[in-house]
Order: structure tokens, then sequence, then C-alpha cells
């Protein structure tokens, strides 16, 4: 009888760790399913951003300075693995796109460009994408995390090397409030 209580136990037991192994595995590829969305959202930014450069140069070339500033963001976004930093040069991509489209209200004849507005246009269904996959990959790491660190689940993560992840996180002076100025 003593022997079928052990038994019995044991098998518990495994079953246990086994749902808890198979439950961590599924948090983790919850992660790196939501990165890739992050990721796919991030490239069609960044394959919108020469065109939205060259459009803004035929009107307003002089602008050098935001289209080297967001040509280089975009390079270094490109190169970025680390969702924290990766979080950090996108948030300057960001304003600098800002900055970028806020040109046309300074160029009658890039503001009436039906190929800049089309740009426009694609850019903010981006965002609006880029935003919903950005607090979706934020949730898994949330889930992951209280995964990894809930007793009694957090030593089967332990025993089977399961690690944290991090959050896609906006860069510090991003988070101010944006300051609109609205002409008459």
């Amino acid at each position: 009888m003593m022997i079928f209580v052990l038994l019995l136990f044991l098998a518990v037991l495994a079953a246990w760790a086994m749902f808890a192994f198979n439950r961590l595995v599924r948090l983790r590829n919850q992660v790196k399913t939501a990165w890739a969305d992050i990721d796919v959202q991030l490239q069609r930014r960044h394959d919108l951003v020469p065109s939205l450069v060259a459009a803004v140069q035929a009107y307003a070339g002089h602008e050098s300075s935001t289209l080297k500033a967001v040509s280089e963001l975009r390079a270094q976004a490109l190169s970025q693995t680390q969702p924290a930093r990766l979080g950090e040069v996108e948030a300057s991509l960001e304003r600098e796109l800002g900055r970028l489209i806020a040109l046309k209200e300074s160029y009658p004849d890039l503001k009436a460009n039906q190929n800049f507005a089309q740009l426009q246009q694609e850019l903010v269904k981006v965002e609006e994408q880029l935003q919903y996959a950005r607090r979706f990959y934020n949730g898994a790491v949330r889930d992951l995390d209280n995964g990894i660190q809930r007793v009694p689940d957090a030593f089967v993560a332990r025993v089977f090397g399961f690690k944290g992840a991090e959050f896609f996180q906006a860069e510090a002076g991003s988070r101010d409030a944006v300051k609109v100025e609205m002409t008459p």
C-alpha cells in the first residue's frame, strides 16, 4: 500500500512537472512569436523610410539634418537585436519621422504631393499595428516572467533553464507629453 501511495505521488509530481514545462514552453514561444510580429512591423516602417526621405528631399532638400537623422536612426534600428536598446532607437526614429512628416506644413507642394500623402497614410497604419504588436509582446513577456517566477513552476523553470525576456520599452524622454501647436 505504501509503495502504491509513493508511486501515485511520483506520478502526480511527474504530471505536474510535465504540465508546468509545457506551459513554460508555450509562454516562451508566445514571446518569440510576439517579437517576430514587432520585427515585421518595424521592417515595414524601415521599408517606408527611404521613400519618405526621397519624397521630402525632392521638395525640401535643404532640411538635410532631419533627413540625415532619419536615415541614420533607420540604420541603427536595423542593426539592433536587444528589445530594450531597440526600443530606445525606435522611439528616436519615431520622433524624427514625426519631424519629417511635419515638414509638409512648411512646403505646400510637398503637402499636395499624392505620393507623400500615401506614404504618410501607410506610416500611420504601420504605427498603429506596431503599437498593438508592442502591447502584445509586453503582455507575453509579463506572462512568461510570471510563469518562471511563480512557485512551484519556478522549480521547473530553473531545472530546464527558462529565462525571462526584456520588455520593449520607450526611451525615457519619449514619455514626456508631446507639445502640439495649432495654427489658425
